[in-house]
């Protein structure tokens, strides 16, 4: 079931598993184990729901009986926000183990029905070819890779998988809540169009993978510390793409308004948290705080910037950075 391509990624590799006793990471876990891929899990308790400590219980006994190391996470209350507080929080804890054990893929479970729901909802509140083609089979963060091997098989193959071979697996009762957008749309519109129109479906996500070659070449991005940036393509739209992209591999999502405002802006804070800075034919991206407004610049500084006509909103991180300022300015001159 797994592609001969996703499989040579991860062959003589060290594979970090995000698992969690549903059936989509259940079954990517027996499938690992049939094509002798050696991997470790890691499994986060959100303390939501009862059944989080027999998923946590399960998912070490399936380390001890195949040999594996089960990295656990108990996660802090998350009071508000709790779909991307809770996305943050588990990513966060998958770079460390990665960084720490020297891991080079992340291996999540998203399946084809993942795919679709997201690329309805995008479709819905606008978007274009490249954001409609969605979740991508492999990306390359900035110091390992992320594999999706199941991007190709629907959740109904999933479950046959685990019926055919008998294999346990949890049910999250949370995912029946419609109140939940993503759950909204995988039950009222994208699992009914799959079950009618399977075939179609996955020819049309490999067309669209097809076209977004096309469409976004590819870039070289690079960082520096925590700075991040590329040579601009002088096309609008497939910048906002790549900036997109690294705010991701950062665990932020642009908002539709904030893809507008990056069309006319120069600099733009988003989130709070990032700032995105373009600058003579680059664009930066750096972490973002409000009480940088408050330093106190030099003169000398500020005449170097106004020579380079280095945006002012990113001006006060350059300073507090004296050697990510020398290379900005390697860069610029």
């Amino acid at each position: 079931m797994l592609e001969i391509s996703s499989l040579e990624l991860l062959k003589n590799k060290k594979n970090l598993l995000a698992f969690s006793g549903g059936a989509d990471s259940t079954a990517l876990f027996f499938l690992l184990l049939k094509q002798n891929i050696k991997f470790d899990i890691a499994i986060v308790n959100y303390n939501e729901r009862v059944q989080s400590i027999k998923e946590v219980e399960y998912a070490k006994e399936l380390a001890s009986k195949y040999n594996l190391e089960c990295h656990t996470l108990v996660s802090p209350k998350i009071s508000k926000n709790f779909e991307s507080k809770a996305r943050e929080i588990r990513y966060d804890f998958f770079e460390k183990l990665i960084s720490e054990y020297g891991y080079d893929n992340l291996l999540t479970a998203h399946h084809l029905g993942d795919r679709f729901e997201w690329m309805l909802m995008q479709f819905c509140k606008g978007a274009g070819c490249a954001e409609i083609a969605g979740m991508q089979k492999v990306q390359q963060r900035e110091f390992y890779t992320l594999v999706r091997p199941l991007l190709h098989l629907d959740k109904q193959e999933l479950y046959e998988y685990l019926g055919r071979d008998n294999i346990k697996y949890f049910e999250d009762e949370t995912n029946l809540n419609e109140t939940i957008k993503r759950n909204s749309f995988r039950h009222n519109y994208s699992a009914p169009l799959l079950d009618k129109y399977l075939s179609g479906i996955k020819k049309s996500f490999d067309y669209l993978d097809d076209d977004r070659e096309t469409l976004i070449p590819e870039v070289e991005i690079r960082h520096i510390d925590d700075l991040s940036y590329f040579k601009s393509m002088q096309k609008q739209r497939a910048d906002i793409f790549i900036i997109d992209k690294i705010l991701k591999s950062k665990l932020y999502m642009l908002s539709a308004n904030e893809r507008e405002l990056l069309k006319d802006e120069k600099s733009l804070v988003v989130g709070r948290k990032f700032l995105v800075s373009k600058n003579k034919g680059f664009i930066f991206i750096v972490p973002y705080s409000k009480d940088d407004a408050e330093i106190n610049m030099s003169h000398e500084f500020k005449e170097e910037c106004r020579i380079l006509k280095i945006e002012p909103k990113i001006r006060p991180y350059l300073y507090k950075n004296e050697e990510l300022f020398r290379s900005v300015k390697e860069l610029l001159n």
